[in-house]
């Protein structure tokens, strides 16, 4: 799977700086090379736990923001909240069978190099899905927790509307009042987009 990847991020006019088997060698690269952006196994040898996730863990805690995409044959909710838990963008999340899909791939991928986020939808279902008890989403309306679950894909507004078959300017709207349900106000330094894809985490792992 490794070499494919690596012939399918070169086909689209992409350069490959390094491709490693393992944990430790994941995290030597990572901070060596520091590149655009990162396409990281969860498991990885020698153990094939987690190496891979803690890997890109340690070299976001070095480079802040490095961009990472965690690619997982199942839904790991711990994993995903990690990933999620600094804020500050340039990481996703997908299942390995979306890399079948290589232009879906790429586009995630693209994001996440510009600094967005790429959850995976059956991560989003995953994690998003279930009310919780002292749910501090239990204020917004179904409609409202399926444009978030959108949003927590990295998708723009414009793409979201096509989705649900809406204006633009109503997903607007929509945005606008899921902030102000969550207490997510203004802010230069973070992205709230992300901070309310937090608040959806935080909530889920909370209970799990």
């Amino acid at each position: 799977m490794r070499d494919g990847l690596v012939r399918l991020v070169q086909s689209y006019g992409h350069e490959v700086v390094a491709a490693v088997d393992s944990g430790p060698a994941t995290l030597d690269a990572l901070l060596k090379e520091r590149p655009d952006v990162a396409v990281v196994d969860v498991r990885l040898p020698p153990t094939f736990s987690d190496e891979g996730l803690q890997a890109a863990l340690a070299a976001r805690r070095e480079i802040p923001g490095l961009p990472v995409l965690i690619l997982s044959q199942h839904v790991e909710q711990l994993y995903a909240g990690e990933l999620l838990a600094d804020a500050r963008g340039g990481v996703g999340y997908q299942l390995k069978d979306r890399v079948l899909d290589a232009d879906q791939f790429m586009d995630a991928l693209t994001r996440v190099a510009a600094g967005g986020t790429a959850l995976d939808p059956a991560v989003v279902a995953k994690l998003l899905g279930r009310p919780r008890r002292a749910d501090p989403l239990a204020t917004l309306t179904d409609r409202e927790r399926s444009v978030l679950a959108l949003m927590a894909e990295g998708i723009s507004n414009t793409a979201i509307a096509a989705r649900l078959f809406l204006s633009e300017g109503a997903i607007s709207k929509y945005t606008t009042t899921i902030f102000a349900k969550l207490n997510l106000h203004p802010d230069d330094d973070t992205n709230r987009r992300v901070r309310a894809v937090l608040t959806y985490l935080n909530a889920t792992n909370a209970d799990a």
